[in-house]
């Protein structure tokens, strides 16, 4: 046991971490309008965004990422498009991962950031416009600090969920060292060769890190709810 542990590989977590991260940035700039947007809109076809915006819950993973690995292929006009412009390929490395995570996590960022601004009260937002405030200085002067729970709920759910990203991760970027094998890939390589004393180690670190990530966030909101 104590060798398995010294043969422990970090690179997948550290490849898992990598990726979280950038994926949790890159959607916090995206689902902060777009959330924005959902929780005041009154259109026709808010319920239509919001139905694509929630799909990666329901669909199989296996369904999402195949559909994401036909259109970011070099066969595909995106595909092939970035390739040709900037020679950048979107399957089967880093980039495509992290391209690949943003559409699976989109809904673990923008459901929470909704939530949060449809619970403040609208005569603080009247009254900051009311004040010359524009919009972009309320989102972020304004309804950000009052939505604090709602805010790191959303930083921390999608950081957690991009970690134990697998079905996605897998037919988008395969299992390439040091590129695309990440910790949920390990294990599964690890559950296949029956290597099942490292399976268990990592398996008991990812259950252990999303405990903690979920114990923080839960005490975190009720602190939170207290001081209301």
């Amino acid at each position: 046991m104590i060798d398995t542990i010294k043969a422990i590989e970090l690179t997948p977590f550290i490849l898992s971490f990598k990726l979280a991260g950038i994926t949790t940035i890159i959607l916090f700039i995206i689902s902060l309008p777009l959330a924005w947007y959902l929780s005041q809109t009154k259109s026709k076809i808010k319920p239509l965004i919001e139905a694509i915006t929630a799909l990666p819950i329901v669909l199989p993973p296996s369904v999402l990422g195949f559909y994401i690995l036909v259109v970011l292929s070099q066969n595909s006009p995106i595909g092939a498009f970035f390739k040709d412009t900037f020679d950048i390929t979107l399957v089967f490395n880093f980039t495509g991962l992290v391209v690949a995570s943003c559409f699976y996590s989109l809904p673990f960022m923008v459901q929470p950031l909704q939530s949060g601004f449809e619970s403040i009260n609208k005569n603080m937002l009247e009254a900051s416009f009311l004040a010359g405030k524009g919009r972009i200085e309320t989102i972020f002067r304004v309804a950000l600090p009052n939505i604090k729970p709602s805010l790191i709920t959303a930083i921390i759910v999608t950081f957690a969920h991009t970690v134990g990203e697998f079905g996605v991760v897998l037919m988008v970027g395969g299992s390439i060292p040091d590129e695309t094998k990440v910790a949920s890939v390990a294990i599964y390589e690890m559950v296949e060769i029956m290597d099942y004393s490292s399976a268990h180690i990592y398996s008991g670190i990812m259950v252990v890190m999303s405990f903690l990530v979920l114990l923080g966030v839960y005490t975190f909101n009720g602190k939170i709810s207290k001081r209301f």
